[in-house]
């Protein structure tokens, strides 16, 4: 479901005289449906670069990136648009949204773009921000008021409200109470269990072990980290 072939990556210091700092090179990795996949290495190694890259937010310099049968490395931005919408979900470390917005619209945005009527969108928010523990008192107010951990179970809801084939977590588990932690797990768990292939970052070390099928190490394919 997702195809990592051969992808290099280089960032260009423009205030510093155009310096180009490599930060990774010949990465590959596939990912089945199905099955979860843990990034790993030190701190810079490139692990968000890459996560990016494969939701294209960061071009790359060569090689492929497969989400299902789209290449996310040469696609048109309509291509990428269409990709996030029905393919390939994203949970960031970081909740944006546009200020205002009910939390309930927010979650339920993912459904109402996939076709899904406003009621049935609606009610499926409704299940996910419960069982995150979302008090319905919020439900009416913009998450950007919230606080941390109750902004990323918002963040949570947002990713799983539509049944993606391929998701990205960045640290879904990152300033959450041990219940929340556990019912985020078995959501994951719900996911994979319905076949979608999912990349995660998971600084909780507990939680990888628990979810993900294995490990990817992004350090060997970093130039200057690599063994």
């Amino acid at each position: 479901m997702i195809s990592v072939e051969n992808v290099t990556k280089s960032f260009v210091l423009h205030n510093q005289g155009a310096a180009e700092i490599p930060v990774m090179a010949g990465a590959s990795l596939q990912v089945d449906p199905g099955e979860c996949v843990a990034l790993v290495g030190a701190s810079g190694a490139g692990k968000s670069t890459l996560m990016r890259m494969i939701y294209g937010n960061y071009l790359t310099a060569s090689g492929r990136i497969m989400v299902g049968d789209v290449d996310v490395a040469s696609a048109a931005p309509r291509e990428i648009i269409q990709l996030r919408r029905n393919t390939l979900g994203y949970v960031s470390q970081f909740l944006r949204v546009v200020p205002r917005v009910s939390t309930l619209d927010v979650v339920a945005e993912p459904l109402l773009l996939t076709g899904t009527g406003v009621d049935a969108a609606r009610a499926q928010a409704e299940l996910l921000l419960t069982r995150l523990n979302i008090p319905q008192r919020l439900w009416q107010l913009s998450p950007t008021t919230f606080s941390g951990g109750e902004q990323q179970r918002v963040n949570i809801a947002r990713g799983f409200a539509f049944r993606y084939p391929a998701l990205l977590l960045d640290e879904p588990t990152a300033s959450l109470d041990p219940a929340n932690r556990a019912t985020v797990l078995a959501m994951i768990a719900e996911a994979k269990a319905r076949g979608a292939a999912i990349i995660g970052i998971f600084h909780d070390h507990a939680a990888r072990d628990e979810i993900c099928d294995r490990q990817f190490d992004v350090t060997t394919y970093t130039p200057g980290l690599a063994a």
